[in-house]
């Protein structure tokens, strides 16, 4: 099958953009040779993988299952030419990173003047949603996800560990008291994070309990993770957050820990992942090495 990674490019920037003549001018192409090159790329493919009309541009159904590929292809090249000592210096191109919007907030965003000052041809797209999604279908490079390694399609690289920790408001002590045993849990009201399903909790003595908002006075459930902390300040009761997440509320004092023995025990960690099928890029690397060594080393939190 002949068609080069200049059409591929081509074709992987017209659809982030849907634009085919402003992605042909990012790559240095007139309109007139855009639009041929991805003529040619369809051609060679047997399949329309743009729709154009007068009025837009978007992707076909074969475009849609093409798209990663193409993506592999480009990362292919790149992975190859670093391996030989060729290609550019500098990082180029879209990378398409998915977080946690909390973390992203409060740890990812404020360090991003300095990568992208490093690495002045490369285009951040970041997705941020505490909601779980599915990093192969949303065709993202890289992702950090806060949970096991479970999934046999990823691999991926530990930024930090994440540690599970009870906590409450002052207020909420104040007027409901402060449970001594995981089982007093029951009677308090525990704010669930997306869902009612217990989570385990271990203490350094090997001592266990749970965390579960159905078998409590459970009367919030939140799938947003700043939105889970700013109710627990405002004394809707007693939850279950990542430390990095809390740990200048502790510290202050604005939030207190709750059974301070224990800690969340399901395996979470903070993961760098990416699809097992995909080379890992240079701008894949570039960006992964920048956040283990702003973040990873020594973490905000741990302090």
């Amino acid at each position: 099958m002949g068609f080069n990674t200049d059409g591929l490019r081509l074709f992987v920037l017209a659809a982030e953009m849907l634009n085919i003549s402003a992605a042909g001018r990012r790559l240095g192409m007139a309109p007139a040779v855009s639009s041929a090159k991805l003529a040619k790329l369809e051609h060679a493919l047997g399949a329309e993988l743009l729709h154009r009309t007068t009025r837009k541009v978007s992707l076909s159904i074969e475009g849609v299952d093409f798209l990663p590929f193409a993506r592999e292809m480009i990362a292919q090249e790149e992975a190859a030419l670093a391996a030989l000592g060729k290609g550019t210096a500098n990082v180029s191109g879209t990378l398409r990173f998915a977080a946690p919007s909390t973390f992203a907030q409060l740890y990812i965003a404020p360090i991003l003047p300095k990568f992208l000052d490093q690495h002045p041809d490369l285009t951040l797209d970041l997705h941020l949603s505490d909601v779980q999604f599915d990093l192969i279908e949303g065709s993202y490079d890289l992702a950090l996800r806060n949970a096991p390694l479970l999934d046999t399609s990823l691999k991926g690289r530990k930024l930090a560990d994440d540690q599970r920790i009870l906590c409450a408001a002052p207020s909420y002590l104040a007027v409901h008291g402060t449970p001594q045993s995981p089982d007093e849990l029951a009677n308090h009201k525990l704010i669930a994070f997306r869902h009612l399903r217990p989570r385990p909790l271990r203490a350094a003595d090997g001592e266990t309990g749970e965390f579960s908002p159905g078998a409590a006075k459970s009367q919030l459930i939140i799938d947003d993770g700043l939105s889970q902390k700013h109710a627990t300040l405002a004394g809707a009761g007693i939850s279950l957050n990542s430390l990095w997440s809390v740990h200048e509320e502790i510290t202050s004092g604005q939030l207190r820990r709750v059974l301070p023995d224990y800690e969340g025990d399901d395996g979470n960690a903070l993961w760098l992942i990416y699809p097992k099928s995909n080379v890992l890029s240079p701008k894949v690397r570039v960006f992964m090495d920048f956040l283990i060594a702003e973040i990873g080393k020594t973490p905000p939190w741990e302090g």
